[in-house]
C-alpha cells in the first residue's frame, strides 16, 4: 500500500501547474560534440529557427589564425560563397555544415568558412596568391603544420593525444590527406574516399595487397577496418596500435586465447606475430610458414623422432615426403595456444 500511495503521489505532481514534465531527447538530434555541453538541436529546429537557451559551440567559433596573413579581416560566409559556389554546394551535406548552420542562426557574427580557412580579406584581394587563405592541400601554400593546428583547434584530445610525434605527423601527413570535410564521400568520419580502409590503402598499398592472400583478416569483406587495430592519429608504439602490445590488440577479438593457462606456450605469450602475420598469408590461419616447418623453427631434433621437414617435402615440393604430406604438429598438439587440462603439459588436450 505504501508503494501504491507514493506512486499516485508522484503521478499527481506531474499534473500540478508549474511542474515541467520530463523531456525525452529527440531521436533525430544532432550528434553530440565536445565543443559545448548544451543539448543538441534537431534538423527541424534548424529549419524552424528554434534554438536552445545556450547557443551551440560552433556559434563561438572565431577565424582561424593564418601566420601568412596576420592582418587579414573577416569577410563573412556570403562573400566566400559568391565565388566558391560548387564547394558550398558540396559542403552543405556535411556534419560541419549542419553545425555551422545552427551556429550562424544563433549568432550571425559566428565564423563559418573562416573558422577553418582564416580571415579572407587578403585572399579576396589577391585570390591567386598562395598562403593568403589557409588551404588544406599540399600545393596551396599553407604548411602542413598550420593545417593540422587549425584542425586541432577543435579536434584535440581523445584519439589524437599522440598526434604530435607520431609517424604520420613526422612524415608531413596532413589531416586533409585522409579526411575531406568539404564533401560527404564516406558514411562516417568525413574520409577522403568511401571508407577508412580504402583511405589507408591510398598510401599503404603493400599492406592492402596482403589481404588478397588465401588466408586474411575479413577487411575486404567489410567486416572490419584498419582502425579496429590501429589508431592513425598516433599511439605509444610504431605500428600505431590502439593498445599497448600486439597481444592486447589481438585479444580484443580473440579473447579465448588470452589465458592465463595452466600450461602456457611461451612464444604465444610473448607475441602473436611469432607465428601469425596480421594482415594476410597463403598459409592456414594467417601463419608465417606451413606446419610443421613453422614449429621446427624452435622444436628441432627433440624428444620423439623429429627429422627436419622442409617445404620441398610438401606435396607440391621437389621431394614429396609422406611423413609431411597431410600431417602437422597440431594434429596431436591441438591446444597450441595453451591448455588448462591436467594432462596437457605437451598441449595435447
Amino acid at each position: 500500500m505504501r508503494a501504491l500511495f507514493f506512486g499516485f503521489f508522484a503521478a499527481s505532481l506531474l499534473l500540478l501547474p508549474g511542474v515541467p514534465a520530463a523531456q525525452t531527447p529527440a531521436s533525430n538530434a544532432l550528434p553530440s560534440t565536445h565543443f559545448s555541453a548544451e543539448p543538441g538541436l534537431s534538423p527541424g529546429d534548424v529549419a524552424g529557427g528554434q534554438f536552445a537557451d545556450v547557443a551551440p559551440g560552433f556559434s563561438w567559433a572565431f577565424p582561424a589564425s593564418n601566420p601568412q596573413a596576420p592582418d587579414a579581416k573577416p569577410i563573412g560566409e556570403a562573400s566566400c560563397a559568391s565565388c566558391h559556389t560548387l564547394e558550398t554546394e558540396h559542403f552543405a551535406h556535411t556534419t560541419h555544415a549542419l553545425g555551422m548552420a545552427v551556429a550562424l542562426r544563433a549568432n550571425p557574427m559566428a565564423a563559418t568558412c573562416e573558422a577553418c580557412h582564416g580571415a579572407g580579406s587578403e585572399h579576396a584581394a589577391e585570390p591567386t596568391t598562395p598562403g593568403k587563405i589557409i588551404a588544406f592541400t599540399h600545393g596551396g601554400g599553407t604548411t602542413v603544420a598550420t593545417q593540422a593546428a587549425t584542425c586541432l583547434t577543435c579536434h584535440q584530445g581523445g584519439p589524437r593525444d599522440h598526434w604530435t610525434g607520431s609517424v604520420h605527423q613526422r612524415n608531413d601527413v596532413s589531416c586533409s590527406d585522409c579526411h575531406n570535410p568539404m564533401a560527404k564521400f564516406s558514411a562516417e568520419g568525413l574520409m577522403a574516399t568511401q571508407s577508412i580502409s580504402e583511405t589507408c590503402a591510398t598510401c599503404h598499398k603493400d599492406i592492402r595487397v596482403q589481404f588478397n592472400r588465401r588466408s586474411h583478416m575479413p577487411l575486404p569483406e567489410g567486416l572490419m577496418s584498419c582502425d579496429d587495430c590501429h589508431n592513425p592519429h598516433g599511439s605509444r608504439d610504431a605500428p600505431l596500435l590502439k593498445t599497448a602490445t600486439v597481444n592486447e590488440t589481438c585479444y580484443t577479438c580473440h579473447a579465448e586465447k588470452r589465458g592465463p593457462f595452466l600450461f602456457e606456450h611461451a612464444p604465444v605469450r610473448d607475441n602473436c606475430l611469432n607465428c601469425h602475420t596480421p594482415h594476410g598469408s597463403n598459409q592456414h590461419a594467417l601463419l608465417v610458414a606451413p606446419v610443421p616447418v613453422l614449429c621446427q623453427q624452435c622444436h628441432s631434433h627433440v624428444r620423439h623422432p623429429n627429422d627436419m621437414h622442409l617445404p620441398g617435402g610438401l606435396a607440391s615440393g621437389q621431394f614429396p615426403d609422406e611423413r609431411l604430406i597431410g600431417r602437422g604438429c597440431i594434429t596431436c598438439h591441438a591446444q597450441i595456444h595453451g591448455s588448462n587440462h591436467p594432462g596437457g603439459p605437451r598441449l595435447h588436450k
